[in-house]
């Protein structure tokens, strides 16, 4: 079997990039991948604007305090002001530009207005409350790097400096299926044998949260003939055909014999635990090769293993440059007296005093473990976790995006 970094190194060299990229609006750019990296074409703050509700005035004609200047102007934001003549204040709202000749703004809690005139009760400094020009965004800076996912504050900052549209790369187009005869769709009858299709609803919102185009070719039976005809459908228009159960080692099992007879196994069992029958090979398709993973049927086994080896291929293949989950040393407040020979990915949740509790059953069907939990605790082959040890936690909120 394969180490974990050895599946996800050969994984991630695996992992073609999509190359196609369009423009789109900013207004709907958050959560594609940017294509091209993003310079400002102007200054953010483009000029002096007054961080304050107050008054401008010139530090030279506030000597003392009090000191009373007479209200000359009133600038709000959108609007300019005219240069301030020696003695007078400005009134001015927050981010209006600051007049020529002002060169501090005096908050309005610490003046007494009065009509025509003001009152100033503190002695300003050069600057006090000015945000000057270029202090946020200096013009032909770079703000937003090639390769990462659009967040809200991403496209917000494009929209400061005035960019209208962002070349995005195209999303990646992911085929789903899922093996077993005794799968069964909520809202059916579910007879003796039968089990509900978690995966399909686990694995559909996973892809629809990275951004891709999902073809759902629906359940197959346990068949390798049948398994034969989705892997060729799935490989029609898809970047990657994803499925789920079928790939261990029993005589209902057909997944690895259909991939081997319609391209190749590139990689089968990695030691890790839940999870180990990942597959991952090539489809032939119409003179290309289109990637394949096959993920383990029991749902917990499936859900780990897309969010550590599937979710960064994935990533690589959209063009996302970081595609490690930030992850955090935390203290464990419990205990792992039988770890496995396998690296363990453990359900684990953050409690009350900052420390970490495991699930108490972190069996592979046990899908309550999963939504208990907030992360998963990264555990190395026979390793021991004992109260008080820190632990390498990796949030849901990292791997989920």
């Amino acid at each position: 079997m394969l180490s974990f970094d050895q599946a996800l190194s050969q994984l991630l060299a695996a992992a073609a990039a999509v190359s196609e990229t369009s423009t789109v609006p900013t207004l709907a750019a958050a959560g594609r991948v940017l294509a091209q990296a993003q310079r400002a074409p102007i200054d953010a703050p483009p000029l002096d604007n007054s961080a304050m509700d107050g008054y401008a005035v010139a530090v030279a004609d506030v000597r003392h305090v009090p000191t009373r200047l007479s209200v000359a102007q009133r600038i709000q934001a959108g609007s300019v002001g005219t240069p301030l003549s020696p003695g007078t204040a400005a009134r001015i709202f927050t981010g209006a530009p600051i007049p020529a000749g002002a060169d501090a703004v005096v908050m309005q809690e610490l003046c007494a207005h009065a009509t025509g005139e003001v009152t100033i009760n503190h002695r300003p400094e050069a600057g006090d409350h000015i945000r000057r020009a270029g202090s946020d965004i200096a013009a032909g800076s770079e703000i937003l790097a090639a390769g990462q996912r659009l967040r809200p504050q991403d496209t917000a900052l494009a929209a400061s400096v005035g960019i209208a549209s962002l070349p995005v790369f195209r999303r990646l187009r992911v085929a789903v299926f899922f093996t077993g005869d005794e799968l069964r769709m909520p809202g059916e009858a579910l007879q003796a044998g039968a089990i509900y299709n978690a995966n399909r609803y686990l694995l559909t919102a996973l892809l629809e949260r990275l951004g891709c185009e999902l073809c759902d070719h629906g359940q197959v039976p346990d068949d390798l003939v049948a398994t034969r005809q989705a892997l060729r459908a799935a490989a029609r228009d898809s970047d990657l055909i994803l499925t789920s159960g079928g790939v261990s080692v029993g005589e209902e099992d057909h997944v690895r014999a259909a991939v081997e007879g319609e391209g190749r196994l590139e990689m089968w069992k990695i030691a890790i635990k839940p999870g180990k029958p990942l597959a991952f090979g090539r489809i032939a398709a119409a003179g290309r090769e289109v990637a394949f993973i096959g993920l383990p049927g029991n749902p917990v086994s499936s859900f780990v293993t897309f969010l550590m080896l599937v979710r960064p291929f994935l990533l690589t293949m959209q063009g996302v440059c970081r595609t490690a989950p930030l992850s955090y040393w935390l203290r464990a407040d419990g205990e792992w007296p039988r770890p496995d020979a396998r690296r363990e990915f453990l359900r684990a949740r953050i409690n009350a005093d900052g420390g970490v509790e495991l699930f108490v059953n972190q069996g592979s069907g046990v899908l309550t473990s999963a939504v208990w939990g907030d992360g998963l605790v990264d555990n190395p082959p026979q390793q021991l976790i004992r109260r008080g040890d820190l632990v390498r936690f990796l949030p849901f909120s990292e791997l989920l995006g």
